[in-house]
Formats: structure tokens, C-alpha cells, sequence
């Protein structure tokens, strides 16, 4: 049996996941993550004292030791800089990816193994299996809530350490299983929002950090069709709040590039024939493998953002550059963004993932 550090959020995930390793006979303690008291008075439900007290229920309700680890510095240096700096440089992190492989598996990683923990557990719905020596990761059991694209960075050390209890179930038999613990979380709703911030539009969080920078609203041909009111506030592929009326009748202007060198919003008809909309390729970044280095051209499937399916596309390392690979999509791919993560898998198997650098049109 184990020495195990739950990461309990206060949600009914990680309280099953407790309940579950506890079960198994293993020594299992909670743990909540202090990352964020919403310290700069940003717009929304930052619900992290109700969290805690959510959090410390469930760790009573099955007698378990619980704790309070402050990780605020860390959360700030790793998490929020790296958004804000990349929302100020024009592309579109993405801080929930970020926050697993900085924080849930790094800065608490960490911790627990100091405090003599074997490993760290949460309520991610993806899997863990043993390959050899090393460990593989695969897509949830449910398909409607796989997790597994949100774990793309992570590295097998991290990998090794980590649990993933309710991975084989669907969601609603881990609300029933709460229900039979007897858990204050059974019903308590799924969390929304940025990473350990809560429920705040981005748009208000960025806008305590980032000044607006006004600037044209361009058509792809750079027709001057307006004013913005900073980069930073629109998503490549954004319909809704460009308030840039087409004027053509069935046709809605979709955003196709943040030019940062001159700060105009460039759009186009959201149509597969406009130019900057469906990308043929891709160059991705800072490249990790959950197990085995990717090292050779195959083809592979690629999910370049959360809710997408998995797409075929023939891989193939950088010869000069470590941690980049050139990716050739086989069906055109709309609205791709500079800064989002590409996840790379083998069927349900995860092999790691990548930062978008460059989009490549066709």
C-alpha cells in the first residue's frame, strides 16, 4: 500500500478519488491548493474559502488528515506571469494546462515527496497504465469528460507520480459513489473558469493587468473597418463581440489574426475559402512526452484544442531544433492559435504535446 497526497478542490471528483484510494487500504491524506485569494479584486466568484471548507468536509467526513498548502508564489510565478505574458505578446495561452504541469504535479508534487509521500492523486478523468517500466497515459473512460488533452505537458516523472482514481468511470457513477460516501461534494456543481481563479471571464482578469491598447479592425484585404480595444481581449476563430457589422447578408466576420507589429484585429468571412482561417500545417514548441521521446516522421492524431476530435497528421521532429516538430494536418483545421497546446496521441494512448508557434495556410 501507498502514502498518497489527494489534491482535494473542493469539487466531487477529487472528494471520490479519495474516498476510492482510501478504500483500496491506502494511506491517503487531502490536500488544498491555496494558489489564488483573489488578492487584485477581479471581477467574478473567486470561491476558494468555500472550497476549503468543501475540501476539509470531505477529508472529516472520511477521517483523513487535512491540510492547507500555500502555494500562491508559486501559482503567480509559473501560472498567472505565463498568461499575462502571453496575452501581452498576442497569443492564447492556455493556463489550465499550465497550472497541471507547474502546479498540481510540480509545486505540489514536489511537496508531497518532501513530506514523504509516493504519490500525488487527483480527479482528472484519464488513465494510467503500466508500459514496461515506465507508465502510459490514456483518454478517460467518458469520453464526454476525458480529461487527458489538459495533461499533455506533463513529463514521466511527473507521470510516474501521479493518480488518476476516477479515470475508469463515468461521471455519473463517481456523483453516485459520492452519494454512498455520504460526501458534502455529490452534488455540488463542476467548477468553471481560469485554473484556481474561478468563475471570471478572462476579459476582466486580464483587464486588471493588461492596459487596453486601442487599434484598427482590418479585413484580410486591410480595408479599415473599425476600432479595437486591445489584442488581448479577442481569440483567433472569435464570432461574438467583434461589433464589426458585415454588411453582407449570411456572412459573420471571424477574427483571423492579432497583428502585434502594427496592433491591428485582422478579420475575414467565416468561410472555408478566406485566407488566415483553415491551416494545411503547423510548427509546435517546447515539445514533452508524457513516455517515450517522439524522435521519428509517423503519422499520428493530434487534438489541437480541448473539445476537438483527435486528427490524423504526419509528425515530424525538427533535425535542429530539440522540442519542435512540424505537424501536416491531412484534413484543413480551422482557427488554429498561436500559444494554445496541441496534444498528440496514438488512439486513446497520450503521447505528449506542444505550444502552437507558427500556423502554416494553406
Amino acid at each position: 500500500m501507498a502514502k498518497i497526497l489527494v489534491a482535494l478542490s473542493g469539487g466531487v471528483d477529487s472528494s471520490v478519488a479519495a474516498a476510492l484510494l482510501q478504500e483500496q487500504g491506502h494511506t491517503v491524506s487531502g490536500a488544498y491548493m491555496k494558489n489564488w485569494i483573489n488578492e487584485e479584486n477581479v471581477a467574478g466568484n473567486c470561491p476558494w474559502q468555500q472550497d476549503i471548507e468543501d475540501a476539509a468536509a470531505v477529508a472529516d467526513r472520511l477521517g483523513m488528515p487535512f491540510r492547507v498548502v500555500n502555494l500562491m508564489r508559486e501559482y503567480r510565478e509559473r501560472v498567472v506571469n505565463y498568461l499575462l505574458a502571453g496575452y501581452a505578446a498576442g497569443v492564447t495561452p492556455n493556463p489550465d494546462v499550465m497550472c497541471n504541469r507547474e502546479m498540481k504535479f510540480g509545486a505540489l508534487l514536489d511537496y508531497a515527496l518532501r513530506e514523504g509521500f509516493d504519490h500525488v492523486a487527483t480527479g482528472h478523468y484519464a488513465r494510467k497504465v503500466a508500459d514496461g517500466e515506465s507508465f502510459d497515459l490514456l483518454e478517460g473512460a467518458d469520453p464526454n469528460k476525458d480529461q487527458s488533452y489538459f495533461l499533455a505537458l506533463l513529463r514521466q516523472r511527473q507521470v510516474a507520480r501521479a493518480l488518476f482514481p476516477v479515470g475508469d468511470l463515468p461521471k455519473p457513477e463517481v456523483r453516485r459513489l459520492a452519494a454512498r460516501f455520504g460526501l458534502a461534494t455529490a452534488a455540488k456543481k463542476d467548477s468553471q473558469g481560469i485554473c484556481f481563479i474561478g468563475a471570471v471571464k478572462m476579459a476582466d482578469f486580464l483587464a486588471k493587468f493588461i492596459p487596453d491598447r486601442p487599434g484598427d479592425i482590418v479585413d484580410w484585404r486591410g480595408r479599415r473597418l473599425g476600432e479595437h480595444r486591445g489584442l488581448h481581449l479577442y481569440t483567433l476563430g472569435q464570432r461574438k463581440g467583434i461589433r464589426v457589422p458585415s454588411n453582407t447578408p449570411n456572412q459573420a466576420y471571424v477574427v483571423l489574426e492579432k497583428r502585434v507589429a502594427d496592433n491591428a484585429l485582422v478579420v475575414g468571412f467565416d468561410r472555408p475559402d478566406t485566407p488566415q482561417l483553415y491551416a494545411a500545417e503547423c510548427v509546435v514548441s517546447q515539445l514533452s512526452c508524457t513516455n517515450r521521446p517522439l524522435t521519428v516522421t509517423a503519422d499520428r492524431e493530434a487534438k489541437p484544442r480541448y473539445r476537438a476530435r483527435r486528427q490524423r497528421v504526419t509528425f515530424t521532429p525538427s533535425a535542429s531544433a530539440a522540442g519542435v516538430a512540424r505537424l501536416k494536418f491531412h484534413q484543413p483545421q480551422r482557427a488554429l492559435a498561436p500559444g494554445q497546446i496541441c496534444a498528440l496521441y496514438d488512439g486513446p494512448r497520450l503521447l505528449g504535446g506542444g505550444i502552437f508557434t507558427e500556423i502554416i495556410y494553406r
